[in-house]
């Protein structure tokens, strides 16, 4: 992360976590404006990021993950904070997610990247 849009800028902070998600605030050619889970906020090539959206879990204690999008849905497992799955569509306060090839739902509240991509 870079504190300007381009390779002249002096490097911020350097990600070690692959697949952490970030929020895009603005576009600048191949540069992105993007934010971090922490609220960190700077620049980063475009390249450098993945298509995929990601989501991560926060909160107390651990989230459910549910059959269907719903609070009577089944319980197929339970993951802690800190957690980074792939974040498919979200209704009715429910998001799809998977993390390490299981998937299921989980309520959109206990996740950091939902929202507008």
């Amino acid at each position: 992360m870079r504190v300007g849009p381009s390779m002249n800028y002096p490097i911020e902070w350097v990600y070690q976590r692959e697949g952490l998600p970030v929020k895009v605030l603005r576009v600048n050619e191949g540069w992105r404006y993007v934010e971090d889970p922490d609220g960190m906020r700077g620049w980063m090539a475009a390249r450098m990021l993945a298509r995929t959206r990601a989501a991560i879990v926060i909160g107390e204690g651990a989230a459910e993950i549910k059959g269907e999008g719903n609070a009577s849905a089944p319980l197929r497992w339970r993951v802690e904070p800190g957690v980074v799955g792939e974040l498919g569509e979200c209704t009715d306060s429910w998001c799809e997610f998977s993390v390490g090839g299981h998937h299921g739902f989980i309520e959109a509240e206990r996740l950091w990247g939902d929202g507008e991509p």
